[in-house]
């Protein structure tokens, strides 16, 4: 099959993946669509929202549609390295046999990660970087395709470890998530107080995401494309010679070089979802909040006047 009629092919596909997940998922359109978008790009996702809002009903459903192995990992502050990795045991044998841990699946759920210490946090941001594992000194692969979306709660933060920088420019993906819609809430209530229950079907397998992400590298952008997202991560930064006014006045830290990537990767998955054989510059802009949300850092003046990163970000186009 030629990587045109692929990409025709994918659209169709995740037309029906959406519809899938729709079985069971009320709304929340814009957070399913960057969750697929990091899949289809090979990345990792962020999801911020208060509790109750579905956000592991909705990993779990997302992972049934694709046909991949989920697993969940509450993150609580004795949680130790080896309880998400596995150890190595003696079996009867005298023997030291390695058990694996939840860390080995296609997409992990790690809810509130920020209430677990750094160390065991530094533990799964190797396996997300890595696709692999390492312990008592041997290496272990992850099954691909390997997916990580972590919860945080944003309301409480006591007794919490927030994730330093370079850790969250691991995620590709910052989502917000906002309480549904008036109508959104009363079909959830008449959905799920009943003795009904959706049956989620899997459209697709690992293999064929894991060819679906190496469809999207293949796609061709133009120069003026990568251009625009270099220069667009570049008036992030408030000392650079493209910062604007706002960003010197509001920004304390800006988005590294790993932004500009995610950029280019998160507008060719958005552009081939679409049917679209080269993505433009709209593709990066449409991605852009969810990529640059959590690189970019206020100061004391932003949070004093109110003044958001999405408003921020989006007075950069």
């Amino acid at each position: 099959m030629s990587d045109v009629a692929a990409v025709e092919q994918l659209v169709t596909r995740y037309n029906a993946l959406r519809q899938e997940i729709k079985k069971v998922i009320v709304g929340q359109d814009e957070v399913i669509e960057q969750v697929l978008l990091a899949i289809f790009s090979g990345g990792h996702a962020l999801l911020i929202g208060v509790p109750g809002l579905a956000k592991t009903l909705m990993v779990n459903t997302v992972a049934q549609a694709l046909g991949l192995k989920f697993k969940r990992i509450q993150f609580t502050p004795d949680l130790m390295p080896s309880d998400i990795l596995g150890s190595e045991i003696l079996d009867k044998n005298r023997e030291f046999q390695f058990i694996k841990g939840p860390v080995f699946a296609n997409i992990i759920l790690a809810d509130e990660i920020n209430r677990t210490p750094p160390k065991t946090q530094a533990a799964l941001l190797e396996a997300m970087q890595e696709r692999a594992v390492t312990v008592a000194g041997n290496h272990y692969k992850l099954d691909l395709p390997y997916f990580v979306l972590a919860t945080q709660n944003p309301i409480e933060q006591e007794g919490t470890y927030p994730l330093p920088e370079a850790q969250l420019d691991r995620f590709m993906f910052a989502i917000n998530l906002d309480y549904p819609s008036f109508d959104e809430e009363v079909e959830v209530v008449k959905t799920t107080t009943t003795d009904r229950s959706e049956t989620v079907n899997a459209l697709f397998n690992a293999e064929e995401i894991l060819h679906y992400q190496q469809l999207i590298r293949k796609i061709p952008v133009a120069d003026n494309v990568v251009e625009y997202a270099v220069t667009l991560v570049s008036k992030t930064r408030p000392a650079g010679s493209a910062a604007t006014d706002t960003v010197k006045n509001y920004i304390d830290w800006g988005a590294g070089p790993r932004a500009s990537q995610n950029l280019i990767l998160g507008a060719k998955a958005h552009a081939a979802l679409r049917g679209k054989f080269s993505p433009d510059i709209e593709d990066v802009q449409k991605v852009a909040v969810g990529i640059l949300r959590h690189r970019m850092i206020k100061n004391y003046k932003a949070e004093a006047e109110g003044l958001s990163i999405e408003e921020i970000i989006r007075g950069l186009f």
